[in-house]
């Protein structure tokens, strides 16, 4: 008689990804360079299928150097704190989860790594019933004790573990308003630049360089000045000491006699 398996023992394990889009998700701008404060937000996505959805949990942030770190979602998938990261949202069918939140970073660093795990869970039975978490319900416990054993079903498929780590990382730096004003009036100034054929452009590379090398002849034409004044002064002062009382017309008056 052949023995039937489980569904799930023949349902191959979905891919995994996690991205952070900068401003309207919508838009899939990843993010890499930002400043504090924009809006950002975390995506965590499965491969689409009818056999497993995800429940985000133990999501930390860290500065990328091993010196610091920060949680933001405990391990039931609810945030700690609320004004760093809210609570994810979930597709309808639970293979996509989403987070807004603003852009923050070490004090520091600009390195920011992001790092959460994803539960698999088996949506037949009820399997994903706990997903999202109910983080303002006191029986949120109970429900996740009731399930547990669900989640547990899937760490057992050919010993492939049912949490996967799933990583992403940007650079964030400080906010300046001064800054952002002078960067608008830079790229005003070039655009009229560009305009006006009289105007010559030069890189500021170009421009440091030429002032360095300014700076260099003039130097030198300093010392040159100053080894000619003082090639002048001991000239002068070898033709006083050069001179004798002798030198001049001798005239011995003891022997002087007049007529």
């Amino acid at each position: 008689m052949m023995q039937s398996l489980p569904l799930q023992a023949t349902a191959p394990m979905p891919g995994c990804t996690m991205k952070i889009f900068s401003g309207d998700p919508t838009q899939h701008h990843v993010a890499e360079n930002v400043k504090i404060g924009d809006p950002l937000t975390l995506v965590i996505s499965i491969d689409k299928q009818e056999m497993f959805g995800l429940k985000i949990s133990d999501c930390l942030v860290r500065d990328g150097l091993g010196w610091g770190e920060q949680r933001l979602i405990n391990d039931e998938g609810c945030p700690i704190d609320g004004e760093i990261m809210g609570q994810f949202v979930y597709n309808e069918d639970k293979t996509e989860a989403r987070v807004n939140f603003q852009a923050h970073k070490f004090p520091y660093t600009a390195s920011v790594y992001y790092q959460c795990n994803v539960r698999l869970c088996v949506k037949q039975g009820g399997g994903c019933s706990n997903t999202p978490p109910l983080c303002n319900s006191i029986v949120r416990r109970r429900r996740d004790t009731a399930n547990a054993h669900e989640v547990k079903g899937v760490e057992d498929l050919d010993g492939t573990p049912a949490t996967i780590e799933v990583y992403s990382g940007l650079y964030v730096n400080e906010a300046s308003d001064v800054g952002s004003k002078s960067d608008f009036s830079n790229d005003v100034f070039r655009e009229r630049a560009l305009d006006d054929p009289n105007t010559i452009c030069i890189s500021q590379r170009s421009f440091a360089i030429g002032i360095a090398a300014a700076g260099l002849i003039l130097m030198l034409a300093v010392v040159a000045a100053i080894l000619i004044l003082l090639a002048k002064r001991r000239h002068k002062s070898l033709s006083t000491t050069g001179s004798s009382i002798y030198s001049g017309p001798y005239t011995n008056t003891a022997y002087s006699h007049s007529s």
